[in-house]
C-alpha cells in the first residue's frame, strides 16, 4: 500500500460576531456542535489503512474575516481536504465563509427556534453560489431544542456522505496514475487523458514502458528473499490448474514451461507493487531510483497485445494487486486496471476510496434475457434474475475477494482488509482455480483466475460504475446499483461454456426503475458507455453522486433514489425539475475542481 500522510477534515464553528452578550452566550453551544461533528466523523469513517479518520477544529469560533483567515492558516498546515462549517445561529455570511475554491465545503445550520441558524445557512450558501464556490447545505428536518447536543439521523447521513467525498478527494489529490505500457487494442479508456486527471482529480500521470518489467526480471531488481517466499506461497495457494483450452493444441506449453511462467507472474506482481509504492529494500540492493516508486494510488497494465504475444499475460499480477491476501498475509489492496483502462481504473479508485474494499474489474460482457435462458437451457429464471442478468467477466483481473466467501451477518460480502478473517482469505484462494491461458488469445501463456461470485439467497448488494469521456462535454459517470446473484447450475454451465470457461464470473442484476436506462436489464446493457465496469460491494450510488458533484463530473445514468441524492445547494440554481440536467449545467458552469 502506498505510504502517504492522510488528509484531515476541517471543522469551522461560525458564530454571531456581535459582542456584549450575544456572541458570549453562543460560544459553548457553537463549539460543542463542532466537537460533536468531529466525534461523529472520527468514530464512523476510516482511512484506507484502517485507522480512524482525523478532523481538526478551528482554534476559536469564527465571527468575522480575521478568525476565518486564522482558521484557514491552521487548516493549510494540517493538510485539510475539505471543510464542514457548523453553527446554531446567525453569522455574517461572506465574512465567515471559507474562500478556498479547490476544496469541498459543507455547512450545517442547526434547526432551532431560538437563533436563526437556517437564515445564516441560506445566506452563506447564496454567497458560495454567487462566488462560484459550491457548498453543500445540511439542515435537519425537525426542530431541536437549543440544549440538544444530538445529531439527527438525516443530518448524520449528510455529514457522513459529505465527509466520505471530501476524504476521497483529498486522498487522491497529488497522487499519480501509473500507466505500465500504453493503449491496449485501441481501447478508448486506455488512451490516458492527462487533462482529465489533472483538472478533475488533481492527480498527475506517470508512465513506464512494459520493457521495464523485463529489465527488472533480467537485472534482478526485486527482493530475492521475498521472491523465494512468494514463489513457495504461490505454488501452495495458487497452483497451476487444469488446462481447459489447449489440450489438443500441438503448441501447448509443457508443465515445466508453465512453472517458469508462474515464476515470471509472481515477479510481475512484486515489480508492479514496487513501481507503484516504492520499496526500501531496493535501495539496500543498490537501486535507489527504483526504490522510490511512482507515488501511484492507481495503475494500469497494457498487456495486450505487444506483451501477451510473447510474455505471460498480466492476469495473475492484476488479480493479486486487487486482492487482499498473499505471502505477507492480509493487507490493503491496490487499485489496478487491466488493459490500462485508466477510466475504469478511476472508477475503481472512486469506489475504493468510498468503501475501502477491493474492486472487481470486469467486461460488461453479455445480456441474457429470461427468454434466451429458457430457450437455451429449458429453465425459467426466478427471483432477482427473473428479468435476465448481465454476465460480468474478464480474463482474470478482478479481486479474489469477490468469491462470496467473505461474510457480513452470514451473507456473502466483500470486506475491507482490516475486517477480513484469515479463514475467509484462504477460502477465497481455495475457491479459485488458476487456468493456463488460452494461447489463441495469449500466445505467451500466463494464468487467469477462475471463480464464480456467490450471491446467496438474497443476492450480494453491489454497485457498478464507469467514467466515460465525451468530446465537448468531458467526463461523465454512470452508476448501476444491483445484486450479484446465483444461477441454477445448468444455467451457469450453459452460459459459462458459451463465454469463457476459464475466466471468473459475476452475474449482475441491476435494480430497475421502470424508466430510462433502467426500464429493463437490457436497457442497462444498451446504455452502458464502454466495454468495462468497476464493481464495488454495497449500494454506494448516492456516495458516488456526491463525490462526482465535488469533482464536477456529471452523472448521466443512475438508479439511486432521489431522496438519497446530495449535491451542493448551487445545483438548485440551475434547475430543479430535472436533477440530471441541473447536474450537467452546474458542472459546466463551475468547471473542474482544479482547473
Amino acid at each position: 500500500m502506498l505510504k502517504t500522510e492522510f488528509p484531515k477534515l476541517g471543522i469551522r464553528p461560525t458564530i454571531d460576531g456581535r459582542r456584549r452578550g450575544i456572541r458570549e452566550s453562543l460560544e459553548d453551544q457553537t463549539m460543542e456542535m463542532a466537537k460533536s461533528a468531529a466525534k461523529l466523523i472520527e468514530s464512523t469513517l476510516k482511512y484506507p489503512d484502517g485507522t480512524p479518520v482525523k478532523t481538526v477544529i478551528a482554534d476559536t469560533t469564527i465571527g468575522g474575516v480575521h478568525e476565518a483567515a486564522m482558521a484557514k492558516a491552521k487548516f493549510d498546515k494540517e493538510n485539510v481536504c475539505g471543510t464542514l462549517t457548523v453553527t446554531p445561529c446567525w453569522c455574517y455570511g461572506s465574512e465567515t465563509m471559507d474562500m478556498s475554491k479547490n476544496l469541498p465545503h459543507a455547512i450545517w445550520g442547526f434547526n432551532g427556534t431560538e437563533r436563526p441558524g437556517a437564515v445564516y445557512l441560506a445566506a452563506v450558501l447564496a454567497a458560495h453560489t454567487q462566488k462560484g464556490i459550491p457548498a453543500f447545505g445540511i439542515y435537519g428536518k425537525d426542530v431541536q431544542d437549543a440544549d440538544d447536543k444530538s445529531i439527527p439521523d438525516d443530518v448524520t447521513e449528510k455529514i457522513i456522505r459529505f465527509a466520505k467525498a471530501a476524504f476521497a478527494t483529498g486522498i487522491m489529490h497529488n497522487k499519480a496514475y501509473l500507466s505500465i505500457g500504453n493503449v491496449a487494442m485501441g481501447i478508448g479508456g486506455s488512451i490516458t487523458d492527462a487533462d482529465f486527471f489533472q483538472d478533475y482529480l488533481g492527480m498527475r500521470n506517470e508512465y513506464v514502458d512494459m520493457s521495464e518489467i523485463v529489465r527488472r526480471w533480467d537485472e534482478k531488481i526485486y527482493d530475492p528473499e521475498e521472491f523465494k517466499k512468494a514463489l513457495a506461497w504461490a505454488k501452495e495457494y495458487t497452483p497451476v490448474g487444469p488446462d481447459v483450452y489447449n489440450e489438443d493444441d500441438p503448441n501447448k506449453f509443457t508443465d515445466e514451461e508453465k512453472e517458469a511462467q508462474l515464476e515470471k507472474c509472481v515477479k510481475m506482481y512484486m515489480i508492479a507493487k514496487d513501481l507503484m509504492d516504492g520499496n526500501t529494500t531496493l535501495e539496500e540492493l543498490g537501486y535507489k531510483e527504483e526504490s522510490e516508486g511512482h507515488y501511484a494510488i492507481a495503475a494500469g497494465f497494457q498487456g495486450q497485445r505487444q506483451w501477451t504475444d510473447h510474455f505471460p499475460n498480466g492476469d495473475y499480477m492484476e488479480t493479486m494487486m486487487n486482492s487482499q491476501y498473499d505471502w505477507n498475509g492480509i493487507h490493503a489492496p491496490h487499485v489496478f486496471a487491466t488493459e490500462n483502462d485508466s477510466l475504469n481504473g478511476t472508477s475503481m479508485l472512486f469506489n475504493y476510496l468510498l468503501t475501502n474494499t477491493p474492486q472487481i474489474f470486469a467486461d460488461v460482457r453479455t445480456f441474457w434475457s429470461a427468454d434466451a435462458v429458457e430457450r437455451v437451457t429449458g429453465t425459467k429464471l426466478t427471483g432477482l434474475a427473473k428479468n435476465g442478468f448481465l454476465h460480468l467477466s474478464n480474463s482474470g483481473a478482478q479481486t479474489l475477494d469477490a468469491t462470496g466467501d467473505e461474510k457480513i451477518d452470514g451473507k456473502p460480502a466483500i470486506k475491507p482488509f482490516y475486517d477480513l478473517e484469515e479463514d475467509e482469505a484462504k477460502a477465497n484462494l481455495k475457491d479459485t482455480r488458476w487456468i493456463p491461458a488460452n494461447i489463441g488469445y495469449f500466445r505467451g501463456g500466463g494464468f487467469s483466475s477462475n471463480y464464480v461470485t456467490k450471491g446467496g439467497p438474497e443476492g450480494m448488494p453491489v454497485t457498478m460504475s464507469r467514467i466515460n469521456l465525451v468530446k465537448g462535454v468531458g467526463p461523465e459517470l454512470q452508476i448501476a446499483e444491483g445484486y450479484a446473484v446465483d444461477l441454477p447450475e445448468n444455467v451457469f454451465d450453459a452460459v459459462n461454456k458459451r463465454t469463457d470457461p476459464g475466466w471468473p464470473s459475476t452475474f449482475f442484476v441491476p435494480k430497475l426503475t421502470g424508466k430510462g436506462a433502467f426500464k429493463s436489464v437490457y436497457d442497462v446493457m444498451n446504455n452502458w458507455g464502454a466495454n468495462h465496469g468497476a464493481i464495488s460491494y454495497g449500494h454506494i450510488g448516492a456516495d458516488l453522486i456526491t463525490l462526482a458533484s465535488v469533482l464536477r463530473i456529471p452523472v448521466n445514468m443512475h438508479n439511486v433514489d432521489e431522496d438519497k441524492i446530495f449535491r451542493p445547494r448551487s445545483w438548485a440554481s440551475l434547475g430543479t425539475a430535472n436533477l440530471e440536467a441541473a447536474d450537467f449545467n452546474a458542472c459546466k458552469a463551475f468547471g473542474p475542481l482544479y482547473d
